[in-house]
């Protein structure tokens, strides 16, 4: 019953207040369209969503195109030495998957989890991974969190767990200790030497070094974040980690 009265309710809210393509900024039609189960995001722009398949680079999750025979080079990787095992990510960072990303993490817009939810459900090599798993989403400074209200990495882990089910589950395992510059415009070099001894095992955590972790962020950008977060978890004795991020670029 109330499952009815909450498809009623929303069903009177989109007539009386249509909801807009946060992309595009047209008018989404209702539930059934080809749109399928996306609210925010038209038809239209969710066909440009590009998902990512295999091939895929196994370190950050971004396509290969093409033939590919042996193992390839990532240049996004190059120079990372990542710490964790794997890395898989949903979709690419552009167009309307980044108008999601952007409308969540910079305007408060919670409204599209829903839609981020989605595009989880669309990945099923992300889901197949993440199931079973403890998700750690990566942590904010505490200054840097209570301006924006949330942590949009463990919204999204969140999301992912519900979404993958088979036992998924979400730890705070982490905690920022430094609160350091915006890592806007620097790069990977930058990036690093600014994370330095940033992260570190959130107080009373315990960790079993056999148990699945997987690191949750929004973007894959140079990977030093995740990767600072991994050494950290990888001192506190963590043996089975991966990454997952919804997006890449």
């Amino acid at each position: 019953m109330n499952g009815v009265l909450h498809s009623f309710a929303r069903g009177v809210s989109d007539v009386v207040f249509p909801p807009v393509c946060v992309h595009c900024r047209g008018l989404v039609e209702n539930e059934g369209t080809a749109g399928g189960g996306f609210r925010h995001l038209c038809a239209r722009c969710v066909r440009q969503i590009d998902f990512v398949a295999a091939p895929h680079c196994t370190t950050c999750g971004h396509p290969f195109y093409g033939e590919v025979e042996g193992e390839r080079l990532c240049p996004h990787c190059e120079g990372l030495a990542p710490a964790y095992r794997e890395g898989r990510t949903a979709v690419l960072s552009k167009g309307p998957a980044r108008a999601l990303i952007h409308e969540f993490k910079y305007h408060r817009g919670l409204h599209v989890l829903e839609d981020i939810a989605e595009v989880f459900r669309r990945s099923p090599e992300v889901l197949a991974l993440a199931r079973g798993a403890t998700l750690v989403p990566v942590p904010l400074h505490p200054r840097k969190e209570r301006e924006r209200g949330y942590n949009q990495s463990a919204l999204l882990a969140t999301e992912l767990a519900r979404v993958a089910g088979g036992g998924a589950q979400v730890r705070a395992l982490l905690r920022r200790t430094v609160d350091t510059e915006t890592q806007t415009h620097r790069d990977r070099r930058e990036r690093q030497a600014n994370l330095k001894n940033a992260f570190a095992l959130a107080r009373g955590a315990g960790l079993n070094p056999g148990q699945h972790l997987i690191l949750v962020d929004d973007v894959f950008t140079t990977g030093s974040t995740l990767n600072s977060c991994a050494l950290a978890l990888r001192r506190a004795g963590s043996l089975n980690l991966d990454v997952i991020t919804f997006g890449h670029g």
